[in-house]
């Protein structure tokens, strides 16, 4: 293979592609830091391994011969092609990917609107979100961080909390047409109510858990909306379809935007959270803990300030 290039160094192609594209045997050795009867020397023992003529002296320069054209058109793309190859590999090692797993409404409407802050700070690292909905009952193996939501007690790693979450209803103020806010509770059992399916096995607040802790006796309408994907749901609440069954942390961006409203005051807190899972197989463990501290300072500069909120400890 490759029986044409026999002993030839990339040295003396090197230099035959400077002298050429420079026309000038002591531009090249200026453009190489050396002399030019160096170059003269290696260019005269490239043409003897090759056994042709490569150049012509003329007065005021040197001329490609029809061989040393031929020549020098594949050098260069060679050594164009190796330039790109070896820019390629200082790119990847300038550059790390961080691989991190969580929900479609986590990286919609948490991370996502922060995430350019860890970019600023972290320019050489580029984080690949991958997402799905809230369960994540097995993680990739190429996986280094994922922000999943439950009780902290995961099959996927060692967990750490975010945050606990409050949960109230949320509207888009289109949908309450100028009343009165907040309203009573039992106004919700005149809303529409927009219903996410599966709330009950994903740890989530349904209607009915709701109502229960609102202490409304009746039963939630079944609304004519229902969605598997949460993201969807509130847009929906946004575009004015319904009531929404609203996560703080989810949704307080779009609160402060004027997007979502909430119609009622009253509010309660789940059991689970959001915690921040760290799977067993872990690598390049500086930079996942990078990411890992910024999360954590991402969620204290937005602090709860719910009085007699207790937080959960670590979890393992």
């Amino acid at each position: 293979m490759y029986d044409a290039l026999g002993d030839l160094s990339l040295d003396l192609l090197r230099t035959f592609e400077a002298a050429a594209r420079q026309r000038s045997f002591t531009a090249a050795a200026a453009e190489l830091g050396t002399t030019q009867p160096a170059v003269s020397q290696q260019l005269k023992r490239l043409e003897e391994q090759l056994g042709t003529r490569l150049f012509d002296r003329i007065y005021r320069g040197i001329e490609l011969t029809e061989a040393g054209a031929i020549l020098f058109e594949q050098v260069q793309a060679g050594l164009q092609s190796i330039d790109a190859g070896l820019a390629a590999i200082s790119a990847q090692h300038q550059h790390e990917v961080l691989q991190v797993a969580t929900d479609f409404a986590f990286a919609a409407y948490w991370l996502m609107p922060r995430l350019h802050r860890f970019h600023e700070a972290n320019p050489q690292v580029d984080v690949s979100l991958v997402t799905s909905e809230r369960n994540h009952t097995m993680l990739r193996t190429d996986i280094d961080v994922a922000v999943l939501f439950g009780d902290g007690r995961f099959k996927q790693g060692e967990s750490r909390w975010l945050f606990s979450e409050e949960v109230f209803p949320v509207c888009s103020p289109l949908l309450l047409k100028g009343r009165p806010l907040p309203l009573p509770a039992q106004a919700l059992q005149a809303l529409p109510l927009l219903h996410l399916r599966g709330e009950n096995s994903s740890h989530w607040f349904d209607w009915s858990g709701v109502f229960r802790t609102l202490g409304i006796t009746a039963a939630p309408a079944p609304g004519q909306l229902r969605f598997d994907n949460y993201t969807l749901l509130i847009q929906a609440a946004i575009g004015g379809q319904g009531v929404a069954i609203g996560w703080r942390h989810l949704v307080d961006n779009l609160l402060a935007q004027g997007l979502l409203c909430r119609p009622i005051s009253e509010t309660t807190m789940s059991s689970f959270g959001y915690y921040v899972v760290l799977p067993q197989r872990k690598r390049r463990s500086a930079l996942i803990q990078q990411f890992v501290d910024w999360l954590m300072a991402e969620q204290a500069s937005s602090a709860d300030t719910l009085t007699g909120l207790v937080l959960p400890s670590i979890a393992v």
